[in-house]
């Protein structure tokens, strides 16, 4: 293969420790010339250096150091200016403990793990701030009622109790998010497979929805039948369905419209509104971490949860304009086994 084909650098020096391969990912990496790293020693052509400043070929010393070692872990070292970069190395022997044949040296970029570094820490600040308002209520609340009980009548205690309850609750939610995208991430989301009447599933989000000051008028819900049999996570499904309702009440405007028909590979489901829809080029970003839309509020993190879900059971999940002008999610459920079949 060729080098210049690999997506990684890669830089090979001969038994002399001179440099006989520096591809152009490596050129990209470092910025340096091939031209000029070709046939130079090893750590003039790549002059690195550890965080601490310590030149890195005398610390390890390849063709000088210990007969048994084979090379060196990828670490983070630094270019002259102080780019950043992951090195590791592999040391080629002809026999075991052998002189070094040859030295390859392989290169990545740091942005990849910056990008992975900046979402931890952009997750952490999001919950931080998430759970902040809730606790400081619950503990302000319970404190004031423990001080001061007898002060208040009944209908006050009710009333804090109350709120109490929703930030405990809003709390769980946030906890139960995060578990689910760590799941997400690791692979690790369990799928346990029942039969699910889907049509039912839907009325019973919309009753909820209605019982908690929706208005009735305000929900179209339209079912072709006969639906295959779906065989899904009933508390999964709950969780999607709940997440694309609750975006299109608070979000869009007008009527939202929810429908369920068979599709050649299963259940397609759909919910759209008549709203102002989400823009073009944010339609590539909805189902990212804390995408949000132009109404501020949540996590922006059920979206992400969503699609892993749906993912998870083998589906697809998409997001366009609906009839009505406004956002309209759609994903569709493959026909498929109970749980103690596929286990």
């Amino acid at each position: 293969m060729d080098p210049d084909c690999l997506p990684d650098g890669l830089v090979v020096a001969d038994e002399r420790g001179r440099v006989v391969c520096f591809n152009a990912a490596a050129a990209r990496i470092t910025q340096l010339a091939p031209e000029r790293a070709l046939g130079a020693p090893i750590d003039r052509a790549l002059p690195l250096e550890d965080l601490e400043g310590r030149r890195w070929w005398a610390l390890t010393d390849p063709y000088g150091g210990l007969a048994t070692r084979r090379g060196q872990p990828e670490r983070n070292l630094l270019l002259p200016g102080g780019r950043e970069v992951l090195v590791s190395a592999s040391y080629v022997r002809t026999h075991p403990t052998g002189p070094v044949r040859r030295l390859v040296v392989t290169l990545r970029g740091t942005e990849a793990r910056r990008r992975t570094e900046r979402s931890h820490a952009e997750l952490i600040a999001t919950v931080a701030h998430e759970l902040r308002s809730p606790l400081t209520s619950v503990k302000g609340f319970t404190a004031t009622l423990l001080a001061k009980w007898e002060r208040f009548t009944d209908d006050q205690k009710r009333l804090m109790l109350e709120t109490v309850d929703a930030d405990a609750n809003r709390v769980t939610r946030l906890i139960a998010e995060l578990l689910d995208i760590s799941r997400i991430d690791s692979g690790r989301l369990e799928v346990r497979r029942q039969p699910v009447d889907i049509a039912t599933a839907v009325g019973r989000h919309v009753q909820a929805l209605t019982a908690n000051g929706q208005d009735p008028a305000r929900f179209l819900v339209s079912v072709s039948r006969p639906l295959p049999d779906l065989w899904a996570d009933p508390d999964k499904i709950d969780q999607i369905l709940g997440n694309l309702l609750e975006n299109a009440v608070r979000h869009g405007e007008g009527t939202v419209t929810i429908g369920v028909s068979p599709h050649e590979k299963g259940t397609a489901v759909t919910v759209s509104d008549e709203g102002p829809g989400i823009p073009e080029e944010s339609m590539a970003r909805v189902f990212t971490r804390f995408w949000r839309g132009s109404k501020r509020g949540g996590t922006g993190l059920g979206l992400y949860i969503v699609k892993g879900i749906v993912e998870a059971h083998g589906g697809t999940i998409t997001v366009g304009r609906g009839p009505g002008g406004g956002a309209e999610f759609r994903f569709i459920l493959p026909v498929s086994a109970p749980a103690y079949l596929t286990q």
